[in-house]
């Protein structure tokens, strides 16, 4: 835990969609849509992917491995990307946190 009693995200930090968190497709606008107690927000296809990957068991580093090897990225990169994607919707309480 961070100062402030927050959990700090870093590469060890497992995530999942938050209790009432669905991912959708809304097949009317061609989008795949997070579904929360009201309120909706359009991912793109990087979102989704990470979204989909969160399963509450693999660590935000194992997450980055797959994609790095998926994508041919560099690893830390592809880390750092996650978990600025991470903190955003984490903050936005789509996602529970746990290590």
């Amino acid at each position: 835990m961070s100062e402030d009693g927050t959990l700090k995200i870093d590469g060890q930090t497992i995530a999942k969609l938050a209790r009432g968190v669905r991912l959708r497709e809304d097949a009317t606008r061609g989008q795949t849509i997070l579904l929360a107690p009201e309120r909706a927000l359009a991912l793109d296809e990087i979102a989704v992917a990470i979204v989909s990957a969160l399963d509450g068991v693999r660590t935000l580093d194992d997450i980055a491995a797959g994609f790095a090897l998926q994508f041919e990225a560099p690893k830390e990169e592809v880390l750092n990307d996650v978990i600025a994607f991470i903190r955003d919707f984490a903050s936005r309480r789509m996602l529970e946190l746990s290590r």
